[in-house]
């Protein structure tokens, strides 16, 4: 793996693949590690906010789309990466998400995801970070991170109730069901569903019709007076990366991960209230 084509300052690439469209005024940064069903660990992220950058800063480039190789989007952070953090190097990997997120909102450029396969956890975090997003008619989009014993609160409970308003948020992530494509375009998830194959294609077209028909100044102004409404979202975003980071050093989460990595039932655990039992009367 490696980077097919140099945008401005990118270098090589192992997890990220990034060139120039056909229109050599967008540039294509796809997630690049399909043998591992393109896993989020931190050298992706690293990898993808280091391309993300280099767009953004390259004048050349107009806009950006967001894809992938592989039969799946993104199944999500690595699970036997984050069973192994200590809350010091989780609060490091949830920085660096962040990070990657913000660059994704901060660019002045338009950012178009186009989405195939299935698009979990912090896939589905970091395409909702982007200004627009297509999809195949097959995608599937689910945040399943409670089934773990994660939080999604890579953005996922931050952007969600944003996106899609609050029931359909908590009915996301608290059940983690699967929607398709249509039920993603019908909720506000998605902007477009698209055929089969089509979505990069399709992503790239939304991006030069911004590009070709839309004043580059009044489009950076445009995404900045909006930036605030999804910064409100993300106000909490230092408890949010403390608390993720000491979850996923715990028993609980690691005892579940590695239940669903063995593709073992998962034990059912009670759920304890916040406010102490009554005491019995003597």
């Amino acid at each position: 793996m490696g980077v097919r084509g140099e945008i401005g300052l990118m270098s090589e690439y192992d997890t990220i693949d990034a060139e120039r469209a056909a229109d050599d005024r967008i540039a294509i940064v796809r997630l690049d590690a399909p043998e591992q069903n393109n896993v989020l660990d931190m050298e992706m992220i690293r990898e993808f906010a280091a391309a993300i950058t280099a767009a953004d800063r390259d004048e050349d480039v107009w806009g950006i789309v967001v894809s992938a190789t592989g039969d799946m989007f993104c199944a999500g952070a690595d699970l036997n990466y984050l069973k192994e953090l200590s809350f010091e190097e989780g609060t490091r990997f949830m920085t660096a998400y962040f990070e990657a997120l913000d660059l994704l909102r901060e660019t002045g450029k338009p950012v178009v995801a186009g989405v195939h396969g299935i698009c979990a956890a912090g896939g589905n975090e970091l395409v909702s970070a982007c200004d627009l997003i297509v999809a195949e008619s097959s995608a599937r989009f689910t945040q399943p991170e409670a089934g773990v014993g994660a939080t999604a609160a890579g953005g996922g409970v931050q952007l969600l109730p944003l996106i899609v308003g609050e029931k359909r948020a908590k009915d996301l992530l608290l059940t983690g069901r699967m929607i398709e494509a249509e039920e993603a375009r019908a909720m506000g998830l998605i902007n477009r569903v698209v055929p089969e194959d089509d979505a990069e294609s399709r992503a790239i077209d939304l991006t030069k019709t911004v590009i070709n028909n839309k004043s580059p100044q009044a489009y950076r102004t445009i995404k900045a007076i909006m930036k605030p409404w999804t910064n409100f979202g993300l106000l909490g975003q230092e408890m949010a990366r403390d608390l993720t980071a000491r979850v996923w050093d715990s028993d609980e989460f690691r005892e579940r991960s590695e239940a669903f990595l063995a593709d073992e039932d998962l034990e059912p655990r009670s759920f304890d209230g916040i406010r102490p039992p009554a005491r019995s009367e003597e």
